[in-house]
């Protein structure tokens, strides 16, 4: 399989080798997927899966950063999962990442209830309104509920996990009422959050959060995590996530 096409690029992440292919002109993974990957635990040999997985940027970092057995990434667009595919076969991680071209709706009759210890989501942020021009586009696709809403994320999700098992998510405050009614609507009971401000001045513009399925109620906030600091450069905090890993790939207009 061809690893380049026109216009993609290949993105050396500085972390443990891996590189990542990305089109230049469509949707780049953007620092909430660092995030996500830096706040999501797993146990050894747990099978994870992430929803909607775009250029494959979680699971290669999460082959990294977690013990997991099997990560199975899934997304329906065919362009973006056979780019994500390319990147899994650069970096010789086809025993451990499986990317699956499939609709979310469809998982729990794919895989079958109960089957993942771990599901990460980083969904689209914007409720569709109708005022996207080409609901085909992946930037559209990846930024706004066209394809699936928020309550059919986390209803999948609820579905596929294990009890005990914990979905991890980032999303927008003024998503947050719907995350977390939708969560406990599901039996996934909200466990730990994360506020994320551009800098200390700032209001947050995301947040992280852990649901455990079946878990009792118990919720713990940690400290916020900013950005950047007041000069306008990343803080220590965000030194600390990255480890390294090159910055400037990212897409920040997310």
């Amino acid at each position: 399989m061809k690893n380049i096409k026109e216009n993609e690029s290949i993105d050396d992440l500085q972390l443990n080798g891996l590189r990542i292919i990305q089109n230049n002109d469509s949707f780049k993974f953007g620092i909430d997927a660092v995030l996500l990957s830096h706040f999501t635990k797993a146990k050894n040999n747990q099978i994870m899966m992430d929803f909607g997985t775009g250029t494959g940027i979680l699971p290669l970092l999460l082959s990294v950063k977690t013990s997991a057995k099997k990560i199975y990434g899934l997304e329906i667009q065919k362009e973006m999962a056979e780019m994500a595919l390319r990147s899994v076969l650069m970096n010789h991680l086809e025993e451990k990442i499986e990317i699956v071209n499939m609709d979310i709706k469809m998982a729990v009759d794919r895989f079958g209830y109960d089957f993942a210890d771990v599901i990460t989501c980083n969904p689209p942020y914007f409720i569709e309104n109708g005022a996207i021009k080409n609901p085909n586009d992946a930037k559209a696709i990846s930024r706004h509920e066209v394809l699936i809403t928020l309550e059919g994320i986390i209803e999948q999700a609820s579905k596929v996990l294990k009890h005990n098992g914990n979905f991890f998510m980032i999303h927008r405050p003024d998503r947050l009422v719907d995350v977390i009614y939708l969560l406990k609507k599901y039996k996934l009971e909200p466990k730990e959050i994360q506020f994320i401000s551009p800098n200390a001045e700032k209001a947050p513009n995301l947040f992280l959060i852990r649901a455990n399925k079946g878990g009792n109620a118990q919720l713990k906030f940690h400290k916020p995590l900013y950005v950047y600091d007041l000069e306008g450069n990343y803080t220590e905090d965000i030194y600390k996530i990255y480890k390294g890993a090159k910055m400037d790939v990212f897409d920040k207009k997310r």
